[in-house]
């Protein structure tokens, strides 16, 4: 064999063979190429070796004394998944082959080999080994990014959406989403997709109250060319490009009573044509839609057909407002701080405690969306390592969310003055409001924590009782 240079990826390479002569011919070549190479004679001294290191690819004979190198494949595909197999055989047979790479073999080769097919099948299994440790890194990224961790809150109603969210999302169950916007349906419909087995198919959006009904039609079925004036071309639909996937659509709600129709056809049977087309189209997709409407007036009133609304409504996930979790404030704050840092460069440490307290006192209409860009304009604009009360927009440092049937109770957040109204009922809403974290709910309510844990054992209130009531 013949040594030369070579641009292929360099990698680390077991040769197993109970011939000395062959065994060193091949690491002679192999190492020729630039790869790290280390031989055995045998299964037995194969596997002490691969035990000792990780081996990104194993070059065995078939036939080995002690045992054959399909008992050596199915070791490596047990105790080290990620090392690539390639036998070889004086013997090879179709069957052969066939049988090696049904037991999980990259390829398998019969002797004497020529260098280049040699180079070319270790250069195959050295590359497809790359492309996978890429798209595990990639789908690691994916699931950091879209996954359940992507989505902060501890507060005790994102706990029970988490719990939901798990059990339905490796499922083909249709999924309901509601909530105001800027919560982050489309953040929660994205992790139900990642946490499926359907994640490495495609995830397909569609903004359904961005588009007029008559384009919402094409953009979902498709087209055939000349159904329409502009319609110059076949168009294949979002339903299409999203088989054997999961899509998205947001304000679903918007949809016209036509399009309602077929959507309902979609949800049934798995099937539709496009416009202006009469060919049928199977599709297996995972549906999960948003809105921010009430869905269950929009029934009442008809805008909104009833057996539609029935067929969507499997599982029900509400998304809860900012304004209704502002203990998970600042772990939102940490977190898109970090991220706008990267972005600009900038290095801002932390929001003031004051700052987090306004933060915390707003009412957030814009909710998690609105919190993100306030975060942003603060780290762009900031002169300093930290964020104070005079950094955030006037709009949120002169207003107090705390709403005024609760200040008028509670009198400027102190709870001796409306020892009038109903304690418990005060006490409830003000730790609900905080994320039931007590020591903010004692500074909201003017009293040490002491003097809360007391009331809310006075009055038999628990996070547990409270999580089940609602």
């Amino acid at each position: 064999m013949t040594t030369g240079a070579s641009s292929m990826t360099q990698g680390s390479l077991l040769v197993v063979d109970h011939d000395r002569d062959l065994v060193e011919a091949l690491a002679d070549y192999l190492r020729g190429l630039g790869h790290r190479i280390e031989t055995a004679d045998s299964c037995r001294d194969a596997i002490g070796r691969m035990a000792e290191f990780p081996f990104e690819l194993v070059i065995s004979e078939a036939n080995l004394p002690d045992q054959d190198g399909f008992y050596l494949l199915e070791w490596v595909g047990e105790n080290c998944p990620d090392t690539s197999v390639i036998l070889t055989t004086e013997f090879g047979t179709i069957e052969n082959a066939v049988e090696a790479i049904r037991a999980g073999a990259f390829d398998y080769l019969t002797k004497p080999m020529i260098d280049e097919e040699l180079k070319f099948a270790v250069e195959r299994a050295l590359g497809q080994r790359k492309i996978l440790a890429e798209n595990k890194n990639l789908k690691a990224q994916l699931d950091q990014r879209f996954g359940l961790g992507s989505i902060i809150g501890q507060d005790y109603k994102m706990l029970k959406m988490f719990d939901l969210l798990e059990s339905v999302a490796d499922t083909r169950t249709t999924v309901l989403i509601l909530g105001e916007s800027g919560t982050g349906k489309t953040m929660t419909a994205r992790a139900i997709h990642q946490l499926s087995s359907r994640a490495d198919k495609p995830f397909v959006e569609v903004a359904c109250g961005a588009l007029p009904d008559s384009l919402l039609e094409s953009e979902l079925f498709g087209h055939k060319a000349g159904s329409f004036t502009g319609a110059t071309h076949d168009k294949i639909g979002k339903f299409l490009q999203a088989d054997g996937g999961t899509i998205f659509l947001d304000e679903i709600a918007t949809a016209s009573p036509s399009l309602q129709v077929k959507l309902l056809r979609v949800l049934q049977d798995r099937e539709f044509e496009p416009v202006g087309g009469s060919e049928t189209h199977k599709v297996d997709v995972r549906l999960v839609l948003a809105t921010h409407a009430n869905s269950e007036e929009m029934v009442a009133s008809g805008e909104f057909r009833q057996d539609l609304y029935y067929r969507i409504n499997v599982i029900t996930l509400t998304q809860p407002a900012l304004r209704e979790r502002i203990g998970d404030i600042p772990a939102l704050v940490d977190h898109f701080l970090h991220e706008f840092n990267e972005q600009t460069g900038k290095q801002v440490e932390r929001f003031s405690e004051d700052a987090l307290n306004v933060l915390q006192q707003y009412d957030w209409p814009g909710n998690v969306r609105e919190l993100i860009n306030v975060i942003e304009r603060a780290v762009v604009l900031a002169k300093g390592s930290v964020v104070n009360v005079e950094d955030l927009p006037e709009t949120i440092s002169q207003a107090s969310r705390i709403p005024g049937s609760l200040q008028a109770r509670i009198s400027a957040a102190n709870l001796k003055s409306a020892l009038a109204a109903p304690e418990r009922e005060i006490i409830i809403e003000a730790l609900e409001r905080n994320g039931w974290n007590r020591q903010n709910t004692a500074k909201l309510l003017g009293i040490n924590r002491t003097t809360l844990y007391k009331k809310m054992k006075k009055y038999g209130i628990e996070f547990e009782t409270q999580m089940l009531s609602t």
